[in-house]
């Protein structure tokens, strides 16, 4: 925990900006540099700068992200009226002290989509909330961390991994008081992503007319969620910050499920492709490449449609997939060296 002086100067350097933050709401995005999380800063920065609530918005922007990619690239010209402020993120010596000197003033709300445990530069966002006295400190896990039994789609009540570095920072904020609100998406896609290895293993096998080493009966489901819908759950928790702070951690992902096979059979159609040699296998033998669980793994958002009022997606997987492909191709996707070797040894086996 900060000290009781150490305290005392994060509030005396936010003090410039109270005046402001009486009137008004501002908003701290903490965004990583890139990866399945690496559009949802970017997406949430849009979404909130519609948000009646929120006057101003800071992107705190891990440094080590590549500004001539997306979504880094568009900041500029997508969201001009967004500051952002950039630092190095994976700095485990970062401070509180540090953090707010370099971002100068104090914030309403805080959503923190890069830390990956209570330590470093997450520590810092952590305490620097408490500090400021933010409203909603709301986290950006991963339903990665559970360990489920039998029920699905999982319940935000299963089981976590103790040792994850996101179990480890929620319980750091909730250990110092603050109104932690916790989401846990899966497989995220988007128009500006920087991360396609999901639904790329698809087409990256049917438009060289190779088969799919799809493991099990390929009916177990999988919640791709377009970044969009994300950014709109992220966001959602303004619409009752009460109900957000009581319930805390909310499973994040669409409602429109998918099986793997069905996401191959959407592929093929978006890619005029009639002949699709999916091959099941023993799951026993293993992933190779394949880019989901070998077993049923998946969340639904029903929690925070009952508690926050969250509309459901306005995007599907079957409508985004026309886009994705063009964006594949341009991406050179299909003229791309691939090699399958350990697709084979799958089905050999």
């Amino acid at each position: 925990m900060l000290s009781t002086n150490a305290i005392a100067l994060l509030l005396a350097g936010a003090a410039s900006a109270s005046a402001f933050s009486l009137r008004m709401s501002s908003a701290l995005i903490v965004q990583n540099k890139g990866g399945g999380h690496g559009e949802l800063g970017f997406q949430l920065a849009k979404n909130l700068s519609s948000n009646p609530k929120i006057a101003s918005i800071t992107i705190l922007q891990d440094a080590a992200c590549n500004d001539a990619k997306e979504p880094f690239v568009s900041y500029a010209s997508d969201i001009p009226d967004v500051k952002v402020v950039k630092a190095d993120l994976t700095d485990e010596e970062m401070t509180a002290e540090k953090l707010q000197e370099l971002l100068g003033q104090s914030y309403d709300y805080v959503w923190d989509n890069a830390s990956k445990g209570a330590v470093g530069a997450g520590k810092a966002v952590v305490d620097c909330a408490k500090a400021w006295d933010s409203k909603l400190l709301t986290y950006v896990s991963s339903a990665g961390i559970y360990t489920p039994d039998d029920v699905f789609p999982m319940p935000e009540t299963t089981p976590v991994k103790e040792s994850a570095g996101q179990v480890q920072y929620e319980k750091y904020a909730m250990e110092n008081g603050l109104p932690l609100v916790s989401f846990r998406p899966q497989y995220i896609y988007g128009p500006k992503s920087n991360k396609h290895d999901y639904i790329d293993w698809y087409f990256d096998r049917l438009v060289r007319k190779a088969p799919l080493p799809i493991p099990g009966d390929g009916t177990q489901k999988v919640s791709l969620t377009n970044s969009e819908d994300v950014a709109s759950l992220l966001a959602s928790v303004l619409n009752d910050e009460a109900a957000a702070k009581k319930q805390t951690f909310f499973n994040c992902g669409t409602s429109d499920l998918v099986t793997y096979d069905e996401v191959a059979k959407l592929c093929a159609e978006v890619a005029g492709i009639s002949d699709v040699d999916i091959q099941h296998y023993d799951a026993s033998l293993g992933k190779a490449k394949f880019p989901f669980r070998l077993t049923d793994f998946y969340v639904a958002p029903d929690m925070a449609m009952e508690k926050l009022g969250w509309k459901g997606p306005s995007h599907s997987l079957k409508d985004d997939l026309s886009w994705y492909y063009e964006s594949y191709q341009a991406r050179g996707g299909p003229s791309k060296e691939m090699a399958f070797a350990e697709d084979e040894a799958l089905m050999v086996a």
